[in-house]
């Protein structure tokens, strides 16, 4: 009984493997495999809402929930199991690691299951319902989602180990819980209970196709809410606002499914539909950093472009961002390296995308925010939006730094930048933009993009 990382030492009152596999599968489907072998890992298949899923979820009480080589081995299959089949895989880990009485066997383990998962071409899906430590956490970030339980907590070394070896005394939830993960994007999606977590899988799975190259699934159409989207934003451009009341008004029953809403919330990432077709919504976010991008929302943006195009679902980009944040903290978190990464996501996806500029795009941001020549299948604005090099204010620190220095009003210099180079007319006119629609009729045209796309 020597893990890693004991799990009973997180004091939680779960349930059982079997019970956590019964709540995500539809009543009565359930169908075990490799039984005799148990070791602690229970696996199977059945079906989710009359789809054909794999799942597999550990005893974290057998041997103080530590992973052998039997186990792992069930794990591995069970993966495998699932890319032959063509079926997306749900697991539930509860280990404190590797069981040290099996040495590097147990080790060995780890590696098959991190192998299998690498090379699988299905959703992967983790749940987190108590203490993962050290391979057992390496394995949900290895897949696609990670959705995590009040309880839970994950990381690569126990808080008694790091109190023996630096001192620091801290506890598992400090150290893993879910404000930790939900704000460094490890964790996805937080759900109040095992209940909870089972209905987020359950809803999440509707957006994804059973494998790459397969179809997403389509639901009935739905209507969106009937406001206006473009009532959302204020009069005054210097005031801010919630991009996700925006998205609302443009997917069927306003309803986003909102992925790590705590990781870089100057940028909105998550799932919707739009007709009943499933779409990735990616959206600056005015109510955080003005919606400025940054070297976090770069790593996020990125990040979800290259799982919508890896699952063939397509791109809804609404675009509200003055430009990446400036200074030297950004310099050394690495901008230059998160924004080339944005870049090349949008630059090489393969998805039909529409760009939808709210108010303002400018410089580097309005390039990444997959434009026109970055591939973009659509690119929309807004009447009032505006694009540009950059501001207008800024722009006339340097065109008009004579003039100002001459004693020109700044001002009015800039009130005359903003009116001859930046209203989205001016970039629709020289082709930059497909099409100036009102916001009401934005919906309408994403729809028959995605419409065009399926057929």
């Amino acid at each position: 009984m020597s893990a890693v990382f004991d799990v009973r030492e997180g004091g939680t009152d779960i349930l059982a493997a079997r019970a956590r596999l019964e709540l995500l599968f539809d009543a009565g489907t359930f169908r075990p495999i490799r039984t005799a072998v148990g070791d602690g890992v229970l696996s199977g298949s059945g079906r989710v809402q009359g789809r054909a899923v794999v799942a597999w979820a550990q005893d974290g009480t057998f041997k103080g929930g530590s992973l052998g080589s039997s186990g792992g081995e069930t794990i591995a299959r069970t993966i495998q199991r699932a890319n032959a089949l063509g079926v997306p895989v749900v697991g539930f880990p509860h280990s404190g690691g590797a069981r040290l009485q099996e040495g590097v066997a147990a080790l060995s383990a780890y590696a098959a299951i991190f192998r299998a998962q690498a090379l699988a071409t299905v959703p992967m899906i983790n749940v987190v319902s108590g203490p993962c430590a050290g391979g057992a956490a390496y394995s949900p970030a290895l897949g696609d989602f990670v959705v995590m339980t009040a309880e839970a907590v994950m990381f690569l070394t126990g808080p008694k180990i790091i109190e023996r070896v630096t001192r620091e005394v801290i506890s598992a939830a400090e150290l893993g819980g879910t404000k930790v993960h939900g704000a460094n994007g490890v964790s996805h999606l937080v759900a109040r209970d095992d209940v909870h977590a089972a209905e987020l899988v359950r809803e999440l799975l509707t957006f994804l196709p059973d494998r790459v190259g397969n179809g997403t699934p389509l639901v009935p159409p739905a209507d969106a809410p009937g406001e206006d989207p473009g009532d959302v934003l204020p009069a005054s451009n210097r005031k801010v606002y919630d991009v996700r009341e925006v998205a609302a008004r443009l997917l069927d029953r306003g309803a986003l499914l909102e992925l790590s809403p705590r990781w870089a919330r100057n940028l909105v990432v998550g799932f919707g539909r739009v007709e009943g077709r499933a779409v990735g919504v990616i959206a600056n976010q005015p109510k955080h950093l003005g919606g400025c991008l940054d070297a976090d929302a770069a790593e996020k943006g990125a990040w979800f472009v290259d799982l919508c195009d890896r699952f063939g679902i397509p791109l809804v980009v609404l675009a509200d961002t003055p430009g990446f944040l400036p200074g030297a903290t950004q310099e050394a978190a690495g901008v230059l390296r998160h924004g080339a990464a944005l870049l090349r996501a949008f630059g090489r996806a393969s998805v039909p995308r529409v760009t939808v500029t709210l108010r303002q795009a400018y410089g580097g941001a309005h390039i990444v925010m997959n434009s026109r020549d970055l591939g973009a299948t659509l690119t929309l604005a807004w009447p009032d939006a505006r694009i540009g090099v950059m501001g207008a204010r800024q722009a006339v620190e340097l065109v008009g730094r004579r003039e100002i220095e001459a004693g020109a009003d700044a001002a009015v210099l800039a009130d005359a930048y903003e009116a001859e180079h930046l209203p989205v007319r001016i970039a629709a006119a020289a082709g930059f933009v497909d099409e100036v629609v009102a916001p009401s009729e934005t919906r309408d045209r994403i729809a028959h993009v995605l419409e065009l796309a399926q057929t």
